[in-house]
């Protein structure tokens, strides 16, 4: 693995902290972009990845993109991003949880953790076990917390509607054709949102049982291949699932008016939002999109830490504003010419003073 810093992702990040505990098989990325706001917040990764390098790419972009979110949300809390390297047999153990849990709490409250993508409600209870910095934990119905997907698909369910106004000038959703990349928490959540504003849906997923299982109980929607979707023609791509997939070529593959998605990290370069601009695609930022899951978990921690409990229904307010900022970013990407992801990014730099 190359020194952190010398990382084309390497944004003066704060901290980089390396976590090694071979008896147990742990070894982990804890990057902290920004505190400027509060505490970096931002969930745990738990993937296999066949280049460590890559662990360390995707720790130091999330913990941006996690710095630039939470800002944008209106949220007291900074940036930061944990990534688990698991093994090719994908095992994950109590003792493994127990030590990364013993390495955030390490950190004295500056890194705030909760899921990511392989990671779950039982996996932050174990994790709990060994630091009060950590979100995402079973709640009683009607509150703030336990798992963020609905909340995420809820953020970008909205943000695809002000999408297709934005840009299709249409109100609702009755016939726009969705493509959804990923049949998961977030992606299966959205889809069930869209279905029953009838909205035309085609998905896809690397599980394709699991898009077929969806597919099933939506009863109006059809499946693809998963390397078919990115150039399926239709209204609406939205990725949700892993970042990085819109490059030169993708983009150039695209086949819709608008990308709208809840993954992390579409965009593979800067670069690639004037790209799509260039094609006249109308992008939605996904650190805005998205923020519905973080803006729950965020509410549930600093509830807790003032023993002040947060409802579902405050975090589904703060999400409703989502709509709000994406027509802000719109509207000032038209009238500067600057494409929406340099726009976001601009805005979040301010407002974590690096602006």
């Amino acid at each position: 693995m190359t020194a952190f810093w010398t990382e084309a992702d390497f944004d003066d990040h704060e901290m980089v902290h390396f976590v090694h505990d071979p008896e147990i098989g742990l070894t982990a990325i804890i990057a902290l972009h920004s505190t400027h706001l509060g505490p970096g917040g931002g969930g745990t990764r738990f993937w296999h990845y066949a280049d460590p390098a890559g662990a360390m790419r995707d720790a130091l972009r999330l913990s941006r993109g996690m710095s630039y979110k939470n800002a944008m949300a209106g949220l007291p809390m900074g940036g930061g991003k944990g990534v688990i390297l698991a093994g090719s047999d994908r095992a994950k153990t109590p003792e493994m949880l127990a030590a990364y849990g013993r390495a955030i709490e390490m950190l004295g409250g500056r890194y705030v953790t909760a899921e990511d993508v392989g990671m779950s409600e039982a996996d932050m209870q174990a994790i709990w076990r060994e630091t009060d910095h950590v979100s995402g934990l079973p709640v009683e119905d009607g509150m703030a917390g336990g798992d963020p997907g609905p909340f995420t698909a809820y953020g970008i369910y909205l943000g695809i509607k002000a999408a297709v106004k934005h840009k299709l000038c249409k109100e609702g959703m009755a016939g726009i054709h969705v493509a959804i990349q990923g049949a998961g928490s977030v992606g299966g959540g959205v889809a069930r949102l869209l279905a029953k504003d009838g909205a035309k849906l085609t998905i896809a997923d690397v599980d394709a049982a699991r898009a077929q299982a969806l597919v099933g109980e939506l009863g109006a929607a059809t499946v693809v291949p998963a390397e078919e979707i990115m150039t399926t023609a239709c209204d609406v791509f939205s990725p949700c699932a892993l970042g990085a997939i819109l490059d030169e070529q993708s983009i150039a593959a695209l086949d819709c008016a608008v990308v709208a998605g809840g993954a992390n990290n579409q965009l593979a370069r800067t670069g690639h939002g004037a790209l799509l601009a260039e094609r006249a695609i109308l992008y939605a930022p996904d650190y805005v999109i998205n923020a519905g899951g973080i803006i729950d978990v965020a509410l549930e921690y600093l509830g807790r830490r003032a023993s002040a409990a947060h409802s579902a229904a405050e975090v589904n307010e703060r999400i409703e504003q989502i709509p709000g900022r994406l027509e802000a970013i719109w509207r000032e990407s038209e009238e500067s010419g600057l494409s929406p992801d340099v726009v976001a990014d601009r805005m979040a730099e301010k407002l974590i003073g690096r602006g």
